[in-house]
């Protein structure tokens, strides 16, 4: 039986009642799937179905070989050794008591033929970029990029015919995400990942789109799948605009008919008034009009419900891309002015900034390096969250800063109430305006924090800094695509293209920073440093 995984009438629902699926039908077969979706269209949670995490409420999941799963939060003990996450503990100490010359037969049967699965573990560790792990360190002693990448390589080590790996590039730095490319570009048997990275995606053979409950299915990598789908959505749109003329056609016909049958009524009554006609003959007339007249209306009636029901069919078959807009003419800098000052800045861990960094005008700085290399404790020392070891950090203009784990929301509030902390002297009329252009409209400004699915909580913390007084001249992302669908990593984009300060952007994501317009390259390695665009795989 060929290497595949099958869903059939698959249906979940939450324990609150949401559902998810309801009579979902897909086959997953060899090759490398990428499956995109928007924020809660249950990308993750069809992943969890498939690795049996999950139970579904009905239907099957079939697979024809066995699963391995990498999950979006990995979460490794601190405490295990390197050998015993890459699950290859036991053989190896059978292994080094035989070498030892200890010939128990148990040890030659947890050994196997497995001969050199140290070999193999080290080996798997070094394409991964991981050559540097001793087996017998513990994992407490590794970086949260460098354990997504052990569970890699211990799924790697079991050869899995089924490979389920859910937003694998995040929290990896640019390097660890090139193996990671070169891992998935080799990878044999089925593959399913769920990525809002775009070069990960670029390296698939086919998108699965997941919308609404059901599966698309696009032939070739992401720009295949954007190119096929604008030309879906050219398609929709003109159908949009087809069955608009028809509806409104329907309706200038059934208003006609109505004015002709009220002309009819009045000329039959004129008739019956007059008494030019036998009484029986004028009845008889009247009935027979009365008739044709109901056939005609219903007729009418239903046309102009077909066309009203072709309309909403096209209108739901053209999706939904409304963008961020930002009109904020406060956060304006004038090329030239100095927006901040860095002096022999020594941050209390990572890179140190020797000499000095002037950043002025509307610059815009991407922030590279290494995990672990200090980038978030550089932008948060800048904030004034962390006292720096040594120098200064000086900011000339108002400052924002949104880091990766979004607390600058407060869960308890509203949308509408989170942003009031940062604008107390807004109006709730103001705020609710300049909310609307972030897309949270009406009743949308009223959900609380803590109900909002990842996107949604992305854009609410951008909106309560963007909207915040003073105006930010000056924002600083950490690592802003994380957890982002294509939908709002596009609305983010949109967002910060209409934005006219400065920009610091601590990233991995390199078709992210390249769309924003990134005019310096910093690198932290110990000390930070400008680069060229050539050396990080782009050209200005």
């Amino acid at each position: 039986m060929p290497l595949s995984v099958t869903c059939t009438s698959l249906s979940f629902t939450w324990p609150d009642g949401t559902a998810v699926f309801d009579g979902l039908d897909a086959s997953f077969g060899p090759g490398r799937t990428g499956l995109v979706g928007v924020n809660g269209s249950g990308k993750s949670t069809l992943l969890k179905l498939i690795a049996g995490v999950l139970p579904p409420a009905g239907g099957t999941v079939r697979i024809a070989g066995e699963v391995g799963y990498l999950p979006q939060n990995v979460t490794l003990d601190t405490t295990l050794r390197v050998d015993r996450v890459l699950g290859i503990a036991e053989r190896r100490a059978a292994l080094h008591a035989i070498e030892a010359g200890d010939a128990s037969e148990e040890h030659f049967e947890t050994v196997g033929d497995d001969w050199d699965v140290e070999e193999r573990a080290l080996a798997t560790l070094g394409e991964l970029g991981l050559g540097h792990i001793d087996l017998d360190r513990t994992t407490g002693e590794v970086s949260g990029g460098e354990s997504v990448l052990l569970r890699l390589a211990a799924l790697l080590l079991r050869r899995p015919d089924v490979l389920l790996l859910d937003e694998p590039t995040n929290n990896l730095d640019l390097y660890a995400r090139r193996r990671l490319y070169a891992a998935v570009e080799s990878w044999p048997g089925v593959m399913v990942v769920v990525s809002h990275d775009r070069e990960l995606l670029e390296r698939v053979d086919q998108i699965a789109d997941l919308r609404s409950g059901e599966i698309s299915w696009y032939g070739g990598n992401y720009s295949a799948y954007e190119e096929a789908l604008a030309v879906e959505q050219e398609a929709a749109e003109r159908m949009v605009r087809v069955a608009g003329s028809d509806l409104r056609k329907q309706k200038r016909e059934l208003a006609d008919a109505q004015v002709k049958l009220a002309r009819r009524k009045r000329y039959g009554q004129k008739m019956w008034d007059s008494k030019r006609e036998p009484k029986v003959v004028m009845g008889e007339r009247k009935r027979q009009a009365q008739v044709s007249a109901g056939k005609h209306r219903i007729m009418h009636e239903e046309r102009l419900a077909e066309a009203r029901e072709r309309l909403d069919e096209a209108v739901e078959a053209v999706r939904d891309d409304a963008e961020i807009r930002v009109d904020l003419p406060y956060t304006a800098v004038p090329p030239g002015r100095g927006v901040l000052t860095l002096r022999e800045l020594e941050p209390a861990y990572g890179a140190r900034v020797t000499g000095g960094l002037d950043v002025r005008g509307p610059e815009r700085i991407a922030l590279i390096g290494r995990n672990g290399a200090g980038k978030t404790t550089l932008l948060r020392t800048i904030a004034g969250e962390l006292a720096p070891v040594a120098g200064e950090a000086t900011a000339h203009v108002p400052l924002r800063f949104l880091p990766q784990r979004l607390d600058v929301l407060d869960g308890g509030l509203t949308v509408a109430e989170n942003v009031a902390r940062f604008a107390p002297g807004a109006t709730d009329n103001r705020i609710r305006a300049r909310l609307a252009r972030f897309l949270f409209r009406g009743a949308r400004a009223d959900q609380k924090a803590d109900t909002l699915s990842g996107g949604e909580r992305f854009r609410a913390a951008l909106a309560a800094l963007m909207l915040a007084e003073p105006a930010p001249q000056l924002l600083m992302l950490d690592e802003p695509t994380n957890n982002l669908d294509m939908a709002s990593v596009r609305q983010l984009v949109t967002a910060l293209e209409s934005y006219e300060g400065a920009l610091i952007v601590a990233s991995h994501d390199l078709p992210f920073l390249k769309s924003i317009g990134i005019t310096r390259w910093l690198v932290l390695d110990g000390e930070l440093t400008e680069i060229a665009p050539e050396a990080v795989g782009y050209s200005a």
